[in-house]
């Protein structure tokens, strides 16, 4: 059955592939951008089921224009993939507030306020899916990204919440979590931190170069990413995670195990913790 999907961040990298696949597949996209002009050519072929829309997800004005404009063309919105991003490299003591806080308001306050926009259209037809893009990075922290994870490791925990909260409403709700994909994240979406500390050269910096030394050749294809998120919706029953790339499930084991591990060592200590009642 078609459904309708609203799409942010769709001029590069994931946005963009799963509009086109949402489209050829036979749904209806709401495609948007920060400026329109970069995704004409994804509507241009589907003029019937798809429009484009501008958008910047921290302008609380833009959120409401574009839920207000997807619901006037198409009545309902079946699917929110709240897909705008950025990056940012520097190790923590390394890191600008100022720049910080701009990728928190993108990554992580942006999708909220899509999220709580969206959601009252979802609960008046009692059916939607929530897809968050977050990444490996929401689970497992790496040097040089700390801020990005911890936008990203709030992205997890908020959909988490979400996600028992909107069940009983017919909601779903899935996170997506990519490891190196061919996108422009560790490219032209990700700044730099001005601030060099030379005791974070074999951890924060090495990583970071690294990162961008593969920018372009990660094994990740978008195309398949978008095909993937796709399938999950479309199943019955979609995961609240979802993994994708090896990269990405080798981290994630390697954390349930580090998990296990400590609270399998400190078991006693954790459990004596809760004193007996006098």
């Amino acid at each position: 059955m078609s459904k309708v999907w609203f799409i942010t961040g769709c001029s590069t990298g994931f946005g963009r592939e799963l509009a086109k696949e949402v489209l050829a597949a036979g749904h209806q996209a709401v495609v948007t951008a920060r400026n329109p002009d970069d995704v004409k050519d994804i509507v241009a072929d589907y003029p019937e089921t798809s429009i484009a829309l501008k958008l910047h997800v921290t302008q609380h004005d833009q959120i409401k224009a574009a839920v207000e404009q997807a619901k006037a063309r198409f009545n309902r919105i079946d699917v929110l993939v709240n897909n705008a991003g950025i990056g940012y490299f520097g190790a923590v003591e390394e890191s600008e507030e100022d720049e910080v806080r701009r990728m928190f308001e993108i990554n992580f306050w942006g999708l909220a306020n899509m999220t709580t926009a969206v959601l009252p259209v979802m609960r008046a037809q009692r059916s939607g899916h929530v897809v968050n893009i977050a990444s490996i990075g929401g689970l497992v922290g790496f040097p040089a990204v700390g801020y990005y994870n911890a936008t990203k490791f709030a992205v997890d925990g908020l959909s988490e919440s979400l996600s028992k909260e909107v069940k009983p409403l017919g909601i779903k709700v899935t996170v997506i979590a990519p490891s190196g994909f061919r996108t422009d994240w560790a490219g032209r979406s990700a700044n730099d931190s001005k601030i060099k500390i030379d005791d974070y050269q074999t951890t924060a910096h090495t990583n970071q170069g690294n990162i961008r030394g593969y920018s372009g050749n990660q094994p990740g294809d978008p195309t398949r990413a978008a095909k993937a998120i796709l399938k999950a919706v479309e199943s019955e029953n979609p995961p609240l995670r979802l993994l994708l790339g090896q990269a990405a499930l080798k981290g994630g084991r390697n954390k349930l195990n580090e998990l296990q591990h400590d609270f399998d060592t400190w078991e006693e200590t954790t459990v004596w913790a809760d004193s007996p009642k006098a």
